[in-house]
């Protein structure tokens, strides 16, 4: 639901009821008066009340939280949603019991459910914004995992003096590679294949 229309004796009345039932503030709404409310005879005998048109503006952040929501309703899933926004994007956080299954092997159904949620809450945006998923802290610990993977990988490849070709990897973990390795004089990355089989080689300096 993103617009309802509600009576009331007066129009903050009316758009109160409707921020109860839209669940959500009023800085989240743009408010159209339909009819401003009128005293009849002597004040009451046939008083008009005040109606309002309250919609939903529609926002990357807000279009998120709700098709989340019906995802996790459907999974039949407790879970708790936490939502920032920033300069550099929209995070949000899941906490619940037993998520495990929303992350997936090596994170791979979190980045599919993040690739859906991206889609579809940037469709017909003007400014797309960059939404990032995790739960119960995985994209951290996961991060510090690449990182060291990459400092141990990047060891091999100048003591062996060879390539070493890592797994496939989304974007967000090729990048933490790179920037991992990137200060180092000894070393160079570069990714090469296509996506979703895209991945990092580490490379020897000659």
């Amino acid at each position: 639901m993103t617009d309802v229309e509600k009576t009331g004796k007066t129009i903050d009345e009316a758009v109160e009821k409707a921020l109860t039932e839209l669940r959500v503030s009023r800085d989240e709404v743009e408010v159209e008066i339909l009819e401003q409310p009128s005293k009849g005879l002597f004040g009451f005998l046939g008083s008009k009340p005040g109606k309002v048109k309250v919609s939903v503006i529609e926002n990357p952040s807000l279009k998120a939280n709700d098709l989340l929501e019906k995802v996790l309703d459907v999974m039949d899933l407790e879970v708790e949603i936490d939502v920032k926004q920033d300069e550099h994007g929209i995070f949000i956080s899941m906490q619940g019991p037993d998520l495990g299954i929303l992350i997936g092997r090596r994170g791979e159904t979190l980045d599919a459910l993040q690739y859906l949620v991206n889609l579809s809450s940037n469709k017909d945006q003007e400014h797309k914004q960059r939404i990032i998923l995790d739960v119960e802290g995985y994209r951290k610990r996961r991060e510090e995992t690449l990182r060291g993977l990459a400092i141990k990988l990047a060891e091999k490849a100048k003591q062996k003096g060879r390539n070493v070709v890592l797994e496939p990897m989304n974007s967000q973990e090729r990048r933490i590679i790179h920037t991992t390795l990137q200060s180092r004089n000894d070393i160079y990355t570069f990714s090469e294949g296509e996506d979703p089989y895209r991945k990092i080689v580490i490379s020897p300096r000659k």
